[in-house]
């Protein structure tokens, strides 16, 4: 790069009149690419934009040096006008311009990400990222790497990708099934580059490293759309990032598929399928319950019903096959609660109602009241086993009597991990040696009868709506697991790990 030393009065003169609110990827002139080394631009937060009468304006940040701009200047061999733009902006476009540019070169391999699912080994773009870090076209590597481990967890059957630094290597972790399992390690100097492309597809702010961030994205991987949820986080040896996986192009569960019983099942559609009352899930986090709803709603939906959804977040779209669900997302940076949506909700004329969560008293009075006037309402709630479901909604302030007169049923799960038949539990492969391969619920399923509507009415204690619920046909979580267990769907350990701390 020319140092202009001797141009001092021209640099001072090239100051930014102008304001670009974000640059533009097309306008982005390949002459730039091909002569400004990627790092240099990053570094100075710069980027040429042609303009229509073929010169060219250069996006800048408030904090350019103006000997910076005359440098580039002499090596495109043309005035600039700088203009000042988002430095956000200008570096997320910087990394989508260079990318695309080599990914453009057959040399580096990347057509193969437009290509299909076959792109490059995930070892082979490891050491070339590593190697290639520090060069002009060094994103490019660092771009297919991340996509490769996004296509490798998907073809894992990942739900989440953990990118961890530790002190001298940065660990990729999937969460498979539940539970998480480490899969490589990477350089740890690669980490920043890999976390700095995460951050820009999830249109968060690369240049801050010191408070977590949130973001989202949705990208084509091969064939394949996928949303994700993107957080980050700053630990002791750097940033870590989580990003969940939902795939839109994958089949939902059918509600033969959840592993009910056929007992339960029964039981569970004559509650789902009634013109009014109060269904609920319970369970802790990740334990299938969504599953279970969409499921159900897609079993019991028709033409003749307006079926609506107030979720945080929507994760899959349901309205598919014919079936025409509307579905709402919680926003509450625009006021838009559960509580308050579900009052929306309810204006629309629905027949049936899904409220994502109850979480708090004013949520639990609208889905009940909801109930009670006409409406079939599902939710979930956070308890350990069906019962308990009883006696939370009265700790959150519902008098009892109304707790009784609109609960249908109340259905507690748990997911346990499935032996893998093709190894037969021994380990192998296709299962990183755990011997399990994929997983099937446990269900616990409440039915209100007269007797338990005349305890929880009479706001009776939870050991004895236990023990009426047990002589009304209720199977425990554990009942269920050790049924399992017998027909070697499951291990022992397994149940026991899935149903801990049940009675």
């Amino acid at each position: 790069m020319h140092d202009g030393r001797h141009k001092t009065r021209d640099a001072e003169s090239a100051r930014p009149a102008e304001c670009l609110p974000v640059p533009r990827r097309d306008l982005v002139p390949r002459l730039f690419l091909e002569r400004i080394p990627r790092d240099f631009a990053r570094e100075h937060l710069l980027l040429a934009q042609e303009t229509t009468n073929g010169q060219l304006r250069i996006a800048v940040g408030p904090e350019v040096d103006p000997l910076v701009l005359h440098n580039v200047g002499v090596r495109l061999g043309c005035p600039l006008e700088p203009v000042l733009s988002d430095p956000e902006g200008i570096a997320s476009v910087i990394d989508e311009s260079y990318g695309a540019e080599s990914a453009a070169d057959p040399a580096w391999g990347g057509a193969a990400a437009d290509s299909g699912d076959s792109l490059p080994d995930l070892e082979d773009l490891i050491q070339k990222a590593d190697r290639d870090l520090l060069s002009t076209r060094g994103k490019a590597p660092v771009i297919q790497l991340v996509d490769s481990l996004l296509l490798d967890a998907l073809g894992r059957r990942a739900s989440d990708v953990h990118i961890q630094p530790v002190e001298e290597s940065s660990l990729v972790r999937y969460r498979i099934d539940g539970l998480l399992l480490s899969v490589r390690e990477l350089p740890r100097k690669l980490h920043p580059a890999v976390l700095s492309r995460i951050k820009v597809m999830g249109r968060m702010d690369i240049a801050e490293q010191r408070i977590p961030q949130d973001g989202r994205a949705t990208v084509t991987i091969g064939h394949r759309r996928i949303d994700l949820r993107i957080s980050t986080l700053p630990t002791s040896h750097g940033e870590r990032a989580v990003l969940r996986l939902l795939d839109s192009q994958s089949e939902l569960t059918a509600f033969e598929d959840l592993g009910m019983p056929k007992d339960v099942a029964t039981r569970f559609l004559e509650h789902a399928q009634r013109a009014h009352g109060m269904v609920l899930l319970t369970g802790p986090t990740g334990s299938g319950k969504t599953t279970t709803l969409y499921a159900t709603l897609r079993r019991i939906g028709s033409p003749e019903l307006n079926v609506m959804t107030i979720e945080d977040p929507i994760e899959y779209a349901l309205s598919t096959d014919g079936l025409t669900i509307s579905q709402a997302q919680v926003n509450t940076k625009k006021g838009v609660t559960f509580a308050t949506g579900l009052r929306h909700l309810l204006r629309q004329d629905p027949d049936v109602v899904m409220v994502g969560e109850i979480r708090d008293a004013e949520t639990a009075r609208i889905a009940i009241q909801s109930s009670l006037t006409g409406h079939l309402v599902f939710s979930t709630l956070h308890t350990n086993d069906a019962p308990s479901a009883v006696t939370r909604l009265i700790d959150l302030g519902v008098e009892a009597y109304l707790v009784s007169a609109s609960l249908s049923a109340v259905c507690a799960q748990r997911l346990v991990r499935k032996i893998h038949p093709s190894c037969e539990g021994r380990g192998c492969e296709g299962c990183f040696q755990t011997g399990f391969f994929g997983r099937t619920g446990l269900f616990e399923l409440l039915s209100m009868n007269a007797d338990l509507r005349d305890l929880v009415g009479k706001g009776a204690a939870l050991s004895e709506i236990r023990q009426a619920a047990a002589a009304n046909g209720l199977r425990s979580l554990r009942e269920e697991g050790l049924r399992q267990v017998e027909a070697r769907q499951t291990t022992r350990a397994e149940m026991e790990r899935a149903v801990q701390g049940e009675s």
